[in-house]
């Protein structure tokens, strides 16, 4: 980096780049690759530094990516991740070895990247991606996880070549941006695969416009229940990988909770194989990365008597998933939700399934823009059919209330918006009796 604006940074913190890039760009959102690509290459950071594995999907791409960076430390390589959104520090989006960027970092990535754009205007998303991959480059890392911030074919991430590429869950999320059913969807997810390098999906019936883009492209596809898959599960949660030519016996239940974690941990399994070329892996890197694997706020339990369970379900198929998990695990009283949720989603879809399950809704206000109001949000729970409904200020005012509601046999689940997440991961959190997890 050379010249004046390496001398002098625009911006001293990170909060002030933060607040800067929020306004900088005429729309918050805008897919698109030239502008972001054409930095990029100013940059020379295309081609990628190291191996790319591209992870995209509407519910699960956390997940996987979690899994894919444990199992590649447990192997002893530098891991580059980044993803999207964060919870509590915007540094969580970018980690080398696992652990967060801190805060200099990430400003002398920006100074390099507003060095560089010239009157390029860059979206805050594409600014984050950008300084993900010069850091990375920096590092230096031995392999890229990237996960798609918003559909695929249009996503900043989308500007390197994946070396493998993989599409989790494909549901409806985001319609505005991305199309009005799993087709259109699935084909904006698509648009990472690359022709003559290899992709995995991880949904068991996927969109027929996924398949096909595929095989115009000569992709060649690896499918959950097709060419890989989880073959049995035991009681105590061990479990049986099999694909890409092998057979992975008595692996250890997932480290993330939840049944829909081992066809995440399979998915994993399978774009790391893919890659073993490049980055060659043992089964006992398989093995503790699989085990080791975490990633708050996805059936996190945050208190231990009365249960209270954090989720970041936000979407009709995420919803589904947590109605299954709570019928799979059920409890000796009530079911308390504690939700919050952007103004854009599916509400009725998200609440449908859930409704059979839960008791009573506590319903709480979140501070953005973008939220629903809860008083709204009431409306759409009381015509679901639930007439144990409360509002309240906030989503810490929600789930104190439901705390000092809840019987000992009773459980509480959090969930609808990350940034329900966010608000009660921000400690120290006021519980209102009984004993926090452990």
């Amino acid at each position: 980096m050379s010249g004046p604006a390496a001398l002098q940074p625009r911006h001293d913190t990170l909060q002030d780049w933060l607040h800067w890039q929020e306004r900088l760009h005429v729309r918050p959102i805008d897919l698109g690759l030239e502008r972001v690509g054409r930095v990029a290459d100013a940059m020379g950071l295309r081609p990628a530094c190291a191996p790319v594995i591209t992870v995209g999907g509407t519910n699960g791409k956390g997940s996987t990516v979690a899994f894919l960076e444990a199992i590649y430390r447990a192997a002893g390589y530098r891991v580059g991740t980044y993803t999207s959104p964060h919870l509590l520090r915007y540094n969580e989006r970018v980690r080398i070895d696992g652990a967060a960027v801190d805060d200099a970092a990430l400003c002398q990535a920006f100074a390099a990247i507003d060095a560089a754009r010239g009157d390029t205007s860059l979206s805050y998303f594409e600014f984050g991606t950008l300084a993900a991959l010069w850091l990375f480059a920096r590092a230096p890392v031995d392999v890229m996880l990237l996960e798609v911030g918003l559909g695929g074919r249009l996503d900043a991430v989308n500007i390197l070549d994946a070396d493998v590429a993989v599409v989790t869950a494909v549901g409806l999320d985001h319609q505005q941006f991305l199309g009005d059913d799993r087709e259109q969807i699935g084909f904006e997810k698509a648009g990472i695969f690359r022709a003559g390098a290899p992709a995995v999906c991880g949904d068991a019936d996927p969109p027929e416009r996924l398949l096909q883009h595929a095989r115009d492209l000569g992709t060649a596809l690896s499918r959950i229940g097709e060419d890989y898959g989880v073959e049995r599960v035991e009681a105590h949660g061990a479990w049986t990988y099999q694909g890409m030519g092998m057979t992975l016996e008595a692996l250890p239940p997932p480290g993330l909770p939840g049944a829909v974690q081992h066809g995440n941990a399979a998915t994993a399994i399978s774009a790391a194989l893919l890659l073993e070329d490049l980055l060659p892996l043992t089964e006992r890197a398989v093995r503790d990365g699989i085990a080791g694997a975490r990633l708050p706020a996805r059936l996190q339990c945050l208190h231990a008597r009365p249960a209270v369970w954090l989720d970041v379900a936000h979407n009709p198929q995420a919803a589904a998933m947590l109605a299954a998990h709570l019928a799979q695990t059920p409890c000796s009283g009530r079911t308390l939700a504690v939700m919050g949720v952007m103004a854009d989603k599916d509400v009725p879809g998200i609440l449908a399934p859930l409704m059979p399950r839960v008791q009573v809704w506590h319903l709480g206000e979140l501070d953005l823009e973008r939220a629903l109001d809860p008083s709204i949000l009431a409306a759409h729970v009381r015509a679901a059919g639930a007439d144990a409904v409360q509002v309240h200020a906030g989503i810490r005012d929600a789930c104190r209330a439901a705390l000092l509601q809840a019987g000992p046999g009773d459980r509480i689940m959090a969930f609808g918006s990350f940034h329900v997440a966010s608000a009660l991961l921000q400690g120290p959190f006021p519980w209102a009796h009984g004993e926090p997890a452990a």
